[in-house]
C-alpha cells in the first residue's frame, strides 16, 4: 500500500487529519505545506464552473485539473473524486479509475456510496487502486441537503453502511453532514479514519472546500468557517487597478520590460 496512505491510517486516534480541496497548481502548492490530504473534488462544478450541482462535471475536467494540482503536491496524499456516472458498474469504474490514476499520477480516488455500490470499491481495490469512501449527504445521489443520522435508528443504519465501505477495502471514509451522534458512533467502530465535513469534531479529520473557507465561493452553510474574506481583498485590488488605469497612473515607465 502507498506509504502516504499508511501514514494517514496511522493517524487514527492519534492526531487529526487535515484536508482541503484544490483545483490548480498554485493553490495546491500552498496546501501541500500543511495538509495531509489534498482532494481534487467534483465541487469544482459549483466553485469553478458555476453549475447548480456536481452531476455534470466531466472526467476530462477532473483529470485536467488534477494534472495541474499534481504539479504542486509533493507531500500530501492526492485524492481525486470520480464524477457521477463514471463508476456505475465495475467495468466502467475500473476503466475510468485506471485512466485517472495513469494520467494524473494521483494516489487514490474517491467514490460516493449509494448504499449499493460496495462491490465497486472491492473491484477497484482488487486491482490495487486505493479508494476513499463517502457516506451521509452524497451530492451525486441526493438532492436534499440535510443532516443524516439524527436518530439512533438512522445512526445504526449509517454505521452499517460505513462498515460495508470499510469491508469493501476503502482506506478511509468521508462523513458528510452526519449528526454528532452518528459520526461519533461510526468513528469509534471503524478501523479506518473518518474525514468529516459538517459532521462534528468526533471524526478523525476534517475537510472543507478551500474556496468556501477563504470566503470566495458564495456558498457558506453553517458548517463552513470563513478563515479569510478574500472576496473583499480581491475586490479592493480590482477597484484600485481600475482607478489607476482610468487615471493613467498605470502603467508607468517602471512597468515596461525595458524601462
Amino acid at each position: 500500500m502507498n506509504n502516504k496512505i499508511i501514514k494517514i491510517q496511522k493517524k487514527k486516534n492519534k492526531s487529526k487529519i487535515v484536508s482541503l480541496t484544490a483545483y490548480s497548481k498554485n493553490i495546491a502548492k500552498i496546501l501541500d505545506k500543511y495538509c495531509d490530504i489534498v482532494l481534487v473534488g467534483d465541487s469544482m462544478a459549483n466553485v469553478l464552473y458555476g453549475l447548480n450541482n456536481t452531476h455534470s462535471i466531466s472526467i476530462e475536467n477532473i483529470i485536467q485539473h488534477t494534472i495541474s494540482v499534481k504539479k504542486g503536491v509533493k507531500n500530501s496524499l492526492l485524492v481525486v473524486d470520480m464524477p457521477k456516472g463514471t463508476y456505475s458498474n465495475s467495468i466502467l469504474a475500473k476503466k475510468n479509475a485506471k485512466n485517472i490514476m495513469r494520467l494524473t499520477k494521483c494516489d487514490a480516488v474517491k467514490i460516493e456510496s449509494n448504499g449499493r455500490n460496495f462491490n465497486i470499491i472491492k473491484e477497484l481495490v482488487k486491482i490495487k487502486i486505493p479508494v476513499m469512501g463517502h457516506i451521509g449527504f452524497t451530492p451525486q445521489f441526493k438532492n436534499n441537503f440535510k443532516i443524516e443520522g439524527d436518530s439512533k435508528k438512522k445512526a445504526i443504519k449509517l454505521l452499517k453502511e460505513a462498515k460495508n465501505v470499510e469491508k469493501s477495502g476503502a482506506f478511509s471514509i468521508v462523513l458528510e453532514c452526519i449528526s454528532p451522534l452518528s459520526s461519533k458512533l461510526i468513528t469509534k467502530n471503524l478501523n479506518i479514519p473518518t474525514i468529516g465535513i459538517g459532521s462534528s469534531s468526533h471524526c478523525d479529520g476534517q475537510i472543507l472546500v478551500t474556496d468556501d473557507m477563504l470566503g470566495i465561493s458564495g456558498f457558506y452553510p453553517k458548517f463552513v468557517k470563513k478563515y479569510a474574506f478574500l472576496d473583499r481583498i480581491i475586490e479592493k485590488a480590482v477597484k484600485k487597478y481600475t482607478r489607476e488605469v482610468k487615471s493613467k497612473k498605470f502603467p508607468t515607465i517602471k512597468n515596461f520590460l525595458n524601462g
